[in-house]
């Protein structure tokens, strides 16, 4: 098969070293006592299929899901427009006067009014879609954000319930404090002011701020978590809600080649952002970027052979542990199983016994979504610790610090959208409390340093208990040997 590699930004960035990483079948990882199911079949009623590809008896697809790719390619593209500002305003291409200016054309990814979007160029040459339109229309961002589709939210995220950051009173406030301040570099570097870094260097990248906030990863991070995994955990993979989720009908809705059980399953394997032959791929195949052109056209199609977001860091971290791994493996099982179960049974509504064996693949795909973004957060933790460990020799970067503590609070934020999360609400609060919303800095003095160290090193622990990871992938005090 022709593999084709896409610059599409996806899943977390790669680092100078790390350009790829990790996966083997682990246990669901434990926590508070729950009535739910225990987390991998143990009866396997069906085969799990080596694709996602379903079709009814006349042989139509029973598939839809481009909304979730849409969404997907909305933040990819915003974060690409992102990484662009600098170069354009340093070249006169772009010159905003006013702030308000900056937040008008980060909201076109964001809130993509009507039909402001459709034109928005998401492929190249080497894809099959070419604007966002031509893989679905009418979608946005701001409407999927936690809180703001609130019928199946566990928490109430716009009336107190979301944590993570001091003063944001929602994830959409959040994501607009950081447009603010993105907005407000972006006009102080056209009008020529310039910040510097604590070690005295001015800071060109307009995404910077001297506190060490890389908002470009802290937005596109965070946007996973909060619309995708959200989505999928809490909305479209949850049983809170009569007939939403896996709550839904398992009869055929009219016009349509679906059940409503299928659908939001569907939905949810398109947030994880897996390509229909996920499980063909190597974990370097996966987190390189490369797409398998399964029909063999020399084109990729975005909405079937395109691994995006957190499936990447699954491989990511599958490919970097050094205890092995698996989650890239659990997550196919989980999802790929669980859809092959729904195929099976299509045509009457599901039993109570049905219900928990699904429940049991929903539980087996996100916990191994979520633990991947889980080991991802210490992946960058590690990443800090060795960024500190710089201060004052050559080899210390501030960008790259900063990159790598924005990689790690956004993913970390994510944590809380899980209604059947391993991480209680308690050790989440600690663990923000710890890590804080800004980085230490070389310039904040021996001993704020050492007890961020410390900070760090324990919030670090706070995962590996809550997940369950082995403590070889945990890393040392330095960051190094591990994730």
């Amino acid at each position: 098969m022709l593999f084709l590699s896409l610059l599409l930004a996806c899943g977390d960035s790669k680092d100078n070293d790390t350009a790829a990483e990790d996966t083997a079948v682990i246990d669901e990882p434990s926590g508070e006592p729950t009535d739910e199911p225990s987390g991998e079949p143990t009866d396997e009623p069906v085969e799990v299929p080596e694709s996602y590809e379903f079709d009814n008896a006349d042989g139509d697809s029973t598939l839809s899901y481009s909304g979730q790719i849409a969404r997907h390619a909305l933040i990819s593209s915003l974060k690409g427009y992102i990484g662009n500002m600098t170069g354009k305003i340093a070249d006169g291409s772009y010159a905003p006067t006013a702030t308000a200016d900056v937040v008008a054309d980060l909201n076109f990814y964001f809130d993509c009014d009507g039909d402001l979007c459709t034109d928005l160029t998401v492929g190249s040459e080497t894809t099959v879609q070419q604007t966002l339109s031509d893989i679905s229309s009418g979608k946005n961002l701001v409407g999927k954000i936690a809180g703001n589709d609130s019928a199946t939210d566990h928490k109430d995220w716009t009336g107190g319930d979301f944590k993570g950051w001091n003063g944001a009173e929602s994830p959409e406030a959040l994501v607009r404090t950081w447009f603010d301040m993105l907005a407000a570099n972006a006009v102080d570097q056209v009008n020529g002011t310039f910040a510097d870094d604590p070690e005295g260097n001015t800071i060109e990248a307009v995404y910077l701020t001297p506190d060490g906030h890389d908002l470009n990863q802290l937005i596109q991070k965070f946007l996973l978590g909060a619309i995708t995994f959200s989505q999928g955990a809490d909305d479209y993979l949850d049983d809170d809600t009569d007939g939403k989720g896996l709550l839904a009908s398992h009869i055929q809705a009219e016009d349509k080649t679906y059940t409503p059980v299928e659908h939001a399953w569907d939905e949810g394997f398109g947030y994880f952002g897996a390509a229909r032959n996920y499980i063909d791929y190597t974990d370097e195949q996966i987190a390189g970027g490369e797409s398998i052109d399964i029909d063999g056209d020399g084109l990729v199609d975005l909405k079937s052979e395109k691994n995006w977001g957190n499936c990447v860091n699954a491989a990511k971290r599958d490919k970097g542990a050094v205890v092995a791994t698996d989650f890239t493996t659990q997550a196919w099982e989980g999802f790929a199983g669980g859809r092959q179960f729904l195929h099976e049974t299509r045509g009457t509504e599901l039993t109570d016994d049905q219900i928990d064996t699904l429940k049991d693949y929903r539980n087996e795909a996100v916990s191994a979504w979520e633990m991947a973004v889980s080991a991802t957060v210490v992946h960058y933790i590690n990443d800090v610790l060795q960024d500190m460990g710089k201060f004052g020799t050559a080899d210390y970067s501030f960008s790259n610090h900063a990159k790598h503590w924005g990689e790690m609070k956004g993913f970390a934020l994510g944590l809380q959208f899980n209604p059947h999360s391993p991480l209680s609400d308690e050790d989440f609060e600690t663990f923000h409390s710890l890590v804080g919303d800004a980085p230490a800095l070389s310039d904040d003095g021996d001993a704020q340093i050492e007890a961020y160290r410390a900070n760090l090193i324990e919030a670090r622990s706070i995962l590996g208990t809550s997940y369950e990871f082995d403590a070889d992938n945990l890393g040392d005090d330095g960051g190094e040997n591990g994730w």
